[in-house]
């Protein structure tokens, strides 16, 4: 099996092609991953697979053609069986390098895609082209039908999954979290409302500052934790927004979180803000596997995962008002309502949003289209 991919520096495409790369070789199958390489890259030899450095970032179309040249030599040498596109440009070059080859060809539709130019739609439409297309939602998979017409009996809904070893409130020592409390400059005492995810404008974070300076409860300290990935404008921009509204000294944007387990388990309330729909949202997923309460906004993904007073909020969009009311009420929980409420959205995810459940309805996909074909 080989997957592709532009790239392997961060991010959950990259951590699910690893994840599956290792239940392939745990199955006793060879796993291959080709991208252009990056931070994450040595893990493929880790998890038991083998990396092939390629130029697959590239969007050139020179480039892609080449590279579906260089894919169809390595599905010959290698006698793949499957190859599984995870994004755009390489789906290309790895939609032609399988034709030329009768290699089994899987594609998984990760996101929504912007349209706005011309001929985009056509562009994005390849990750609607595999034999099987796996959607990590039924939000997704309900867009992607709309969008390409594609045959609901070639889509297969898949969420994505999350370690339930790592993110295990039990697996969390309390030296982790101080030194994670003092690198935050967290108060003694304070309420902690955690809004993890990159410094990007969709992600909702002035819409959190915004709820933060209505809320009740004036001792809450909101932690964007996340990388600005070179976005320093927005940066500035939500910092002049936290000054503006008179919370700058409850605001703290520590970057990105090495240790997100120990950050989840310091956190009050646990805050997905995007304006956006996720096409899936593993931070709401990753909080309430280490049974924090959740609020998140209602659309997308998140409206699958969160079941309503249950396992968590729901709030509109961009609704800075309802997200302040919900989190006064959220942080006002007492101890009995915040245990009860964490073991059942823990218990949602181990039901059903775990590594493990990801990773074996993947390889059913490619059983079934191996069947399909006849191997």
């Amino acid at each position: 099996m080989l997957q592709v991919l532009p790239a392997l520096d961060t991010g959950g495409v990259e951590r699910g092609t690893i994840e599956v790369a290792a239940a392939l070789a745990g199955a006793g199958l060879r796993a291959f991953v080709a991208s252009a390489g990056g931070r994450m890259a040595a893990e493929v030899a880790k998890a038991g697979g083998e990396h092939i450095q390629l130029p697959l970032a590239s969007k050139d179309p020179l480039v892609i053609w080449r590279n579906a040249g260089k894919l169809e030599a390595i599905v010959r040498e290698r006698r793949i069986d499957i190859v599984h596109a995870r994004s755009r440009a390489p789906a290309w070059s790895a939609r032609i390098a399988a034709r030329r080859t009768g290699a089994g060809f899987v594609t998984t539709y990760h996101g929504t895609y912007n349209e706005g130019l011309p001929f985009k739609r056509a562009y994005n439409a390849v990750m609607a082209s595999g034999a099987r297309v796996i959607a990590i939602s039924h939000f997704i998979a309900r867009h992607l039908i709309a969008r390409h017409g594609t045959d609901p009996s070639r889509v297969r809904v898949i969420p994505r999954g999350v370690d339930p070893l790592r993110f295990d409130p039990a697996s969390v020592q309390g030296d982790r979290m101080r030194r994670l409390a003092e690198a935050w400059r967290l108060p003694d005492g304070a309420a902690v409302i955690l809004l993890p995810g990159r410094l990007t404008r969709w992600k909702g974070q002035a819409v959190l500052i915004e709820a933060l300076a209505r809320m009740e409860r004036q001792d809450a300290v909101a932690v964007l934790a996340g990388d600005a990935q070179g976005r320093e404008g927005y940066r500035a921009e939500l910092e002049a927004l936290a000054r503006s509204r008179g919370v700058a000294e409850r605001l703290r944007m520590p970057g990105d979180c090495a240790d997100i387990p120990a950050g989840l388990m310091l956190a009050d309330a646990v805050v997905s803000a995007s304006t956006d729909p996720e096409a899936f949202g593993r931070v709401v997923v990753e909080g309430q596997a280490m049974a924090r309460p959740v609020v998140a906004t209602n659309h997308g993904g998140a409206a699958e995962t969160v079941e309503e007073g249950v396992t968590g909020w729901l709030v509109p969009p961009g609704d800075a008002e309802a997200l302040a009311a919900r989190l006064d009420r959220m942080l006002g929980l007492d101890e009995a309502e915040r245990q009860a409420l964490g073991a059942r959205a823990r218990a949602a995810v181990l039901a059903r949003y775990t590594t493990p459940l990801m990773c074996a309805a993947t390889l059913d996909v490619y059983r079934e289209v191996l069947a399909e074909r006849g191997r």
